[in-house]
């Protein structure tokens, strides 16, 4: 009799030591009203796995795998990033665990492998229990799959749905509904590619929304564009009360970023998801979901900014001491028109931060590599994406440290040191590069704000952010997605042009280009008053007196209704070239093909392979 209740009682104990764990560890603490539901439904998720089961104790171990994914995984996730797991973290999955190392990728992966090898080896049919959670699993499967607004719909009248903040919806719901709510939205709400007659008419409607061109009596001249993204790269001096006894940031660099007017990125991440501000800044669209573009919606070839440079004569080559297929990038650089790719199997390891290569190696030898386009005058794109300003910050022996701080934030400290060498190496390199390229272009920008310890702990102490995504001010999300950016127009010296979103920079490029063709960037050009940056579920405007207006849900006022409308466009015209059939894409020849790794439409066994041979 005590077994029929064995679900019950395994259940009620590990809910309550996680549930435990998630309030005391992460501060993550479920709304009063959505425990007993979601008790209920783990303890139905039990006896399924219970009815499957040939013998017990791995019955348990299970049960105690994945509720410990549910329940600490989702308050991990929440306090590094500020909202829970998300449907499309499960296809992130794969470049999380090669970014991870030591005890991290164990603890990451073994959970999973356990739970797949267990489920495997303890599966039975053995008693009618079996057949009935057979058909409870299939009904369920079935349902998801085919009418998933029949899940949909019911649970977000009965629990309600925020459209912006989803860490109040998984503390409102629950973890197990949550996870089922948007496992079904998900679906429900997957990019559809549009038709020929969709496509024209947000594309037309865009058109019109883009400020009238006036004619231009300069013609396109190449020149050399570098174009850097800085890895995690920020102004510590931001935080007032971290009271640095030594100032992070190179004077240097200070000193030209101020004759730039202090100008920013507004990125479209926050703390990870670097390939998001890569895809805006190198295809001038802006990411609008939580999920990687370069993962699963760049389907396509498309005419982005390294595309319409090789087309016109340039060497677009992109460097990046990662494995290679990290992201998706082998398959996402041939698509956009990288011609070369440098990964990490192309770079001496020679001074290294843990597993990363140091910034001033990774320039020295992207110089290296690209001084004989430079001397034969060949122009080129030089893309560089840095690898060193990962969290935890590592340090080599021979990078002492140099910077302190009193803040009980560890990551505080480890963060202004790891700035103080990564704007300082920064520095020689743009110094080196004026030298070597006086006419080139220079764009240098932090991918997105770093991890300064659990629910923006680093951030909270000094006021400029809340510890919760619900409490934001408008201004505080323009703060949250605000890194330093400098464009260096050759000799003419540093740009100042604000706040700018990353998918409004490749325009700006070309426009400095003085390439005055129809582009796939002209879809996206600043709305005549303001510049919108899209985020998971909301979007704000910024006006050009600096006042943010924040969008979250209708009904809006009537900057975020025009904005609203904008935006809907853009995602039709950016679904129809990047999934779609590209009726919207303007005509460009094809370009010839020199990608230094093996390019195919899937990962290849060879890269596979290099990825076992890096771990």
């Amino acid at each position: 009799m005590l077994l029929k209740f064995l679900p019950v009682i395994s259940t009620t104990v590990f809910y309550a030591l996680y549930y435990l764990i998630s309030v005391l560890k992460f501060d993550v603490e479920f709304h009063f009203k959505a425990i007993p539901y979601d008790y209920l439904l783990q303890v139905i998720v039990g006896y399924i796995l219970f009815a499957f089961s040939r013998r017990l104790w791995i019955f348990l171990v299970i049960q105690a795998l994945v509720m410990g994914i549910l329940y600490v995984g989702n308050a991990i996730k929440i306090s590094f990033f500020g909202g829970p797991i998300m449907p499309d973290d499960i296809h992130a999955l794969r470049s999380l665990l090669l970014i991870l190392e030591g005890w991290r990728f164990f603890a990451a992966a073994v959970p999973l492998a356990a739970i797949a090898g267990l489920l495997l080896y303890n599966f039975t049919m053995r008693h009618w229990t079996s057949y009935a959670a057979s058909f409870v699993v299939f009904l369920f499967g079935i349902t998801m799959t085919y009418e998933p607004k029949l899940i949909v719909d019911p649970l977000d009248k009965f629990f309600g749905n925020s459209v912006w903040d989803q860490r109040s919806n998984y503390v409102w719901h629950g973890a197990t509904v949550y996870t089922i709510q948007e496992s079904a939205r998900r679906i429900v709400e997957a990019d559809v590619v549009p038709d020929l007659d969709r496509a024209q008419e947000a594309a037309e409607k865009l058109r019109m929304a883009a400020p009238k061109k006036v004619a231009d009596t300069q013609s396109f001249t190449p020149r050399n564009v570098h174009l850097v993204l800085l890895e995690s790269f920020w102004d510590p001096n931001e935080l007032k009360k971290a009271k640095y006894k030594q100032n992070p940031l190179s004077p240097e660099f200070r000193k030209l970023w101020k004759s730039a007017g202090y100008s920013h990125a507004l990125s479209p991440v926050f703390g990870g998801f670097t390939a998001n501000s890569e895809f805006e800044v190198l295809c001038g669209f802006p990411v609008v979901k939580d999920n990687v573009k370069f993962e699963r919606q760049l389907l396509n070839d498309v005419p982005c900014l390294p595309h319409i440079l090789a087309e016109n004569g340039y060497k677009t080559i992109a460097s990046h001491p990662n494995v290679p297929v990290f992201w998706n990038r082998v398959n996402a650089y041939r698509r956009i028109g990288f011609q070369t790719y440098y990964s990490i199997q192309d770079f001496v390891l020679d001074d290294m931060n843990r597993e990363f290569l140091s910034d001033v190696s990774l320039y020295r030898q992207v110089m290296e590599k690209i001084q004989p386009s430079l001397d034969a005058k060949q122009p080129i794109l030089d893309y560089i994406v840095t690898y060193f300003g990962h969290w935890n910050y590592p340090l080599s022996e021979n990078r002492p440290d140099k910077v302190s701080s009193p803040s009980p934030v560890e990551e505080v400290s480890s963060y202004g040191n790891t700035v103080y060498y990564k704007s300082r190496e920064m520095m020689g390199f743009i110094d080196e590069m004026r030298k070597r390229d006086p006419d080139g272009i220079i764009v240098l920008f932090g991918d997105h704000l770093p991890f300064l310890g659990e629910n923006f702990a680093g951030y909270v102490d000094s006021g400029v952010l809340a510890s919760n995504r619900s409490d934001f001010t408008p201004d505080m999300f323009r703060f949250y997605v605000s890194t330093p950016m400098l464009i260096i127009d050759g000799k003419r010296g540093p740009v100042k042009f604000g706040s700018m979103p990353l998918y409004q920079v490749p325009k700006f490029v070309l426009n400095l280009l003085n390439f005055n063709e129809p582009t796939i960037m002209d879809y996206t050009d600043s709305m005549p008053d303001m510049r919108v940056r899209p985020l998971p579920g909301l979007h704000f405007n910024l006006a050009h007196d600096g006042k943010v207006d924040l969008c979250k849900e209708p009904p809006y006022s009537v900057g975020c209704q025009a904005s609203a409308d904008w935006l809907r466009d853009v995602l039709v015209v950016g679904n129809d070239l990047f999934i779609g059939r590209q009726f919207t894409r303007p005509k460009h020849p094809a370009i010839e093909e020199d990608i230094s790794e093996p390019v195919t439409a899937d990962v290849t066994a060879k890269q596979e392979e290099e990825i076992k041979k890096t771990k």
